[in-house]
C-alpha cells in the first residue's frame, strides 16, 4: 500500500474514533488482526460491543464505502471478531457497524449501526 492510501486510512481510522467518542463509545481497540484478517475499530457503549469497518472515499467516487464491505469482507470481519470474543470475556451483545467518510472540501461521516449480520454460519470455524 503507498504511503497516501496509508495515510487517508489512519485518518479516516483516527477521524473515525474521535467521531465514536463523540458519541459515547469507548475505544477498546484497532487494527485488530487475526489469521483471518483486521478489524479496524472495536469500540463499546452501554448496550454493545461494536465491530467497526472504517473506508474512506473521495466524495465523487461512486461505490459507496457500505457497498465496498461485501460478503467475503464481512467474513473476514466477522471471524475476526469471533477471534476476539474468544480471547476476551465480553458481556455484551455484538454489533458490526461501518463507517463511511467522503472527503472533499470538506469530511462528511456516514456511520452505519448494524450494516451487517454476524449470523449463525460462522459460528463454528
Amino acid at each position: 500500500m503507498n504511503d497516501i492510501k496509508r495515510n487517508i486510512g489512519k485518518f479516516g481510522e483516527d477521524a473515525s474514533v474521535k467521531y465514536l467518542e463523540s458519541k459515547g463509545y469507548l475505544t477498546i481497540a484497532r487494527n485488530y488482526h487475526s489469521r483471518y484478517g483486521e478489524v479496524d475499530i472495536i469500540a463499546e457503549n452501554e448496550f454493545y460491543i461494536v465491530f467497526v469497518e472504517v473506508k474512506c472515499r473521495k466524495s465523487d467516487t461512486l461505490i459507496s464505502g457500505i457497498d465496498a464491505v461485501d460478503k467475503r469482507k464481512q467474513g473476514k470481519i466477522i471471524k475476526t471478531a469471533y477471534v476476539y470474543l474468544q480471547n476476551n470475556k465480553i458481556e455484551k451483545q455484538i454489533r458490526f457497524d461501518v463507517i463511511e467518510l467522503r472527503i472533499g472540501y470538506k469530511v462528511y461521516i456516514k456511520h452505519i449501526e448494524n450494516a451487517f449480520d454476524g449470523g449463525h454460519e460462522y459460528a463454528f470455524f
